[in-house]
């Protein structure tokens, strides 16, 4: 099989992926409605743009139609950060003033239309000699690349501020959903660094040979990354819930207060609370949670926390876990406690952040902490 047989096969075969999975994204029922709406936009556009390493080998395409089609890609890196904002933050909406984020595809469109889309006979055949070299075209690849960048650079920000909500305020497992939406956008953005590498291929006098090949390792990269996401998402169809993007970071909150002293008494009163009330059992613990347990302002013990204590709400909550987990792990009177039945009992709710807060806690696992303990 040849590299050309090879796109054509692989390029098919991530459409149809693709397609299906849009069509999955759309009928499943699920609370992150406007996420699995902007994902499942996200995956219909990505099909059309892939249709374009293949199509036109079966079907007789104008020249305008592969222009138009290729002008999709001008609303591709906006769905995907709007999917990205989607996910991060619980009280995200479309509204009116989103409606900026159309106006590279317009403009590229209407760039298009004197030559491309309205020209006649002549003009049409005289752009076609040379296509790559208009300046329309030229135009075309320099602002998408432009907005690709952009728009990753945005979503990568994003996520960084809504992971810190979370660390702030949350002592969940729900970390991972970020973990994983962080490893989305990089794989996008490695696949677009490909893309880039195909396009400078394209204006350079390399052989046909190397560019068809950086054709096929893009649209391979693009099938593994559906057929990844894919597995990810029917594996933790509620990994996602998001943060409310009005919550405010500690440095934000720090520069509202005029008293910026150690909160020594909250500190006190925490501690305190902590070792004989053990809020942290509840696995959905959130800052808000506690401090209206403690009767006092979510702002203060914010700063009390993320600031004067310097660690993150997140990681003070599982310390106190932690603690409890060890303590029953050595407990000689049971013995019998397994270790799932500890992690649930100790308030966390997923085994795979047990063991990461455990070993980043102790450096041992809980099973080698057990044995240790009963060996020393």
């Amino acid at each position: 099989m040849n590299n050309l047989d090879l796109r054509v096969f692989i390029g098919i075969l991530a459409t149809f992926v693709t397609l299906l999975f849009a069509i999955f994204i759309f009928t499943v029922k699920s609370e992150n409605k406007l996420s699995n709406r902007l994902f499942g936009v996200f995956l219909l556009l990505s099909s059309i743009e892939m249709s374009g390493f293949f199509i036109h080998d079966f079907i007789p395409t104008s020249l305008s139609m592969i222009m138009l089609k290729n002008n999709n890609y001008y609303l591709l890196t906006p769905v995907f950060y709007f999917y990205v904002c989607s996910v991060c933050y619980s009280n995200f909406k479309l509204e009116k003033k989103h409606l900026w984020h159309l106006l590279p595809f317009i403009i590229g469109n209407v760039a298009m239309m004197p030559r491309f889309y309205f020209g006649d006979d002549q003009v049409l055949e005289e752009v076609s000699k040379d296509t790559i070299h208009t300046w329309e075209v030229i135009f075309m690849h320099l602002s998408m690349h432009l907005q690709s960048v952009f728009y990753y650079v945005m979503s990568l920000v994003v996520l960084k501020r809504a992971k810190n909500i979370f660390y702030e305020n949350h002592s969940g497992n729900r970390i991972q959903a970020y973990k994983w939406l962080y490893q989305i956008v990089v794989f996008w953005i490695v696949i677009f660094s490909v893309a880039l590498v195909k396009n400078i291929l394209k204006y350079s006098d390399v052989e046909e040979k190397i560019f068809s090949w950086s054709q096929v390792i893009l649209i391979f990269l693009v099938l593994l990354i559906t057929c990844w996401y894919i597995l990810k998402a029917l594996n933790n169809p509620e990994l996602f819930k998001g943060v409310d993007s009005q919550t405010k970071l500690t440095k934000d909150l720090l520069n509202e207060t005029e008293e910026k002293g150690e909160n020594d008494e909250i500190i006190e009163k925490l501690r305190l609370f902590m070792d004989t009330e053990k809020p942290y059992l509840n696995p959905f613990l959130s800052i808000r949670n506690l401090a209206q347990q403690m009767k006092i302002s979510s702002r203060e013990l914010s700063i009390a926390i993320n600031h004067d204590l310097k660690q993150h709400f997140f990681d003070f909550v599982n310390e106190y876990r932690i603690k409890n987990a060890m303590q029953l792990l050595t407990d000689k009177n049971q013995p019998k406690l397994t270790v799932l039945e500890i992690l649930y009992e100790v308030g966390f709710n997923s085994k795979s952040s047990f063991n990461t807060a455990f070993k980043k806690y102790t450096n041992l696992t809980p099973t080698q902490y057990r044995k240790k303990e009963y060996n020393s």
